[in-house]
């Protein structure tokens, strides 16, 4: 049923993909940058968890008012009074949703030891934290071939090379950091 609903509107395909993203992205980010500047696994869980709900809430927000900006400069344009803004909060709310559910695997490393959920298992969280933001990102990518076509390959695999991207600049970012606050 989701599948059909984004089939059918291209602009939720992209707020999907979009959310999906930049979730997994910006949460590893905290993930790696905290990692980075050699902080413990609370923090991670602290912080991670704080930018995802926030900045997940900002970029849906953000991507409704874009939507019902746009459709307000078509309608302009065309010398309509009438604008089709009420359907602009679809695109936020996906993008929302997807931002959440997305981002929420770079933290399920330290969330199962918070939970004391095989505690043994997890010895390195940042490890197995690298692991799942790798394989959500892929999956992401390989996903959006169901409406796409193409490669799922391809798609998988651009998706991870753009995220690994940002990963090791936050992860390096958060030693220069801490070095530089550290003297």
């Amino acid at each position: 049923m989701i599948l059909k609903a984004i089939s059918k509107n291209p602009a939720l395909l992209k707020a999907a993909v979009y959310g999906a993203n930049d979730g997994i992205i910006t949460t590893f980010a905290v993930v790696a940058g905290v990692a980075g500047a050699g902080l413990n696994a609370k923090v991670v869980l602290i912080l991670g968890i704080a930018n995802m709900i926030a900045d997940g809430l900002s970029m849906g927000l953000g991507d409704f008012l874009g939507e019902r900006s746009e459709r307000k400069l078509k309608a302009h344009q065309k010398d309509k009074d009438d604008c089709e803004c009420k359907n602009a909060w679809h695109t936020g709310l996906i993008t929302f949703v997807a931002f959440v559910i997305a981002g929420t695997f770079p933290l399920i490393p330290y969330l199962l030891q918070m939970v004391n959920i095989c505690s043994l298992c997890f010895a390195d969280q940042f490890k197995l934290s690298i692991i799942f933001t790798a394989l959500i990102l892929f999956a992401v990518g390989s996903l959006r071939t169901l409406l796409t076509k193409g490669s799922w390959i391809k798609n998988g695999l651009e998706m991870l090379g753009i995220g690994a991207i940002a990963a090791v600049v936050a992860y390096g970012l958060g030693m220069w950091v801490e070095s530089m606050v550290s003297g």
